[in-house]
């Protein structure tokens, strides 16, 4: 239990000499030090999580997210230390909320940062089912574009299509329409068509010669039609737009279980609308939720730093501070004025040494002088 304590303790940023006199602040700041542990640990499952779908479909995918989260976690550990620990107490309310400010704000930054892999881990399913409508959604609208695009550019030959199979079909209507007049004319049945003469008269062999004409004709239609059509097909071939097909269930799932961040990202905002674009408002709040929890639990230890009342623990590290300054200035003032003693000594023994060279210099003058 004690090397959990010391352990949160030193998640905390807290100074443990100082901390182990007040008994009264030991569990404030384990619990401080706890909330810390725990955001980075969901930092690193969260940052994992996010390089996982990075490196997706890479065998080594696993070790990366490992290695990332491992890392992320401990960035995001550090900062949280910081913020924490650099809040000081013994100010007054307005300082400290001043002091607190830009640390709530990057508390939030990071809380943001952190909630969003986990909720899409949290929203998966949803996720996964709203990909596969937009890549279904995608390929439809890619095979529309093709089609619209080969149909502009061999329009003559489509239109020429057409043409010839509305002339196909009025062809074998009127082909069936003459033969059951043919035949009323060869059995005799009187009509504002027939003669009513019953055999294979004048009549009838008039309309058989016309008969005769369409059906070339419409074999003709039919040879033109099917030369156009395998020519159309050839070309779709050619430019790709025969092998596209919809996706089976199969190949969106597969797509689905390697799409990337920005996929499943842009996919989790989606599932905040409705089909028609309305707001689904249920699961909009549950991802604000979410959310806004992770970034409560981020901003949670400056809270409890900034709620809780000064203790003796505080105070204590104050006087630590301030006795580190004063000292601090004290070394000052002992290093000038060594650094003054240093510099006078100097100055005696130069100003001693200087002496001497000119009194011994003199002295040689005197013996060397001319006295006659």
């Amino acid at each position: 239990m004690k090397k959990i304590t010391d352990f949160f303790w030193f998640c905390s940023g807290a100074h443990v000499a100082t901390l182990k006199k007040y008994p009264t602040e030991h569990n404030k700041y384990v619990g401080i030090g706890a909330t810390i542990f725990f955001t980075a640990l969901f930092a690193s499952l969260s940052g994992g999580y996010a390089m996982y779908f990075v490196f997706a479909g890479n065998p080594l995918a696993v070790l990366m997210a490992v290695f990332f989260g491992m890392i992320w976690g401990l960035a995001i550990f550090n900062m949280d230390r910081y913020i924490v620990s650099s809040i000081s107490k013994t100010g007054s309310s307005n300082h400290q909320i001043l002091q607190a400010t830009p640390r709530i704000l990057l508390a939030i930054m990071i809380g943001i940062v952190i909630s969003r892999p986990l909720e899409l881990k949290i929203f998966d399913k949803e996720i996964r089912e709203k990909l596969k409508i937009s890549y279904l959604n995608g390929q439809r609208s890619k095979i529309d574009t093709l089609n619209n695009t080969f149909g502009n550019k061999y329009v003559t030959e489509i239109h020429k299509i057409s043409d010839l199979k509305s002339e196909k079909d009025s062809l074998e209507k009127d082909i069936n329409r003459s033969r059951y007049v043919l035949n009323q004319e060869i059995f005799g049945d009187k009509s504002n068509q027939t003669s009513g003469k019953v055999g294979y008269g004048t009549y009838a062999k008039q309309k058989e010669a016309v008969l005769n004409q369409k059906a070339e004709r419409l074999e003709t239609v039919r040879t033109e039609l099917s030369s156009l059509e395998n020519l159309i097909l050839k070309r779709k071939d050619l430019e790709g737009i025969t092998s596209e097909r919809m996706f089976n269930s199969h190949q969106l799932d597969s797509l689905s279980n390697v799409a990337g961040f920005a996929d499943r990202n842009w996919a989790l905002g989606q599932l905040s609308f409705n089909a028609d674009g309305s707001r689904d408002l249920g699961t909009y709040l549950a991802i604000a939720f979410i959310g806004m929890l992770f970034i409560l639990f981020e901003c949670l230890p400056v809270f409890v730093k900034l709620m809780s009342p000064v203790g003796p623990y505080d105070i204590a590290l104050q006087n630590r501070e301030e006795s580190a300054i004063y000292g601090a200035y004290k070394d000052k003032d002992v290093d000038i004025a060594v650094t003054d003693g240093v510099l006078d000594t100097k100055v005696e023994t130069e100003i001693h040494k200087q002496k001497q060279i000119i009194s011994g210099k003199s002295a040689r003058e005197l013996e060397d002088y001319p006295w006659d």
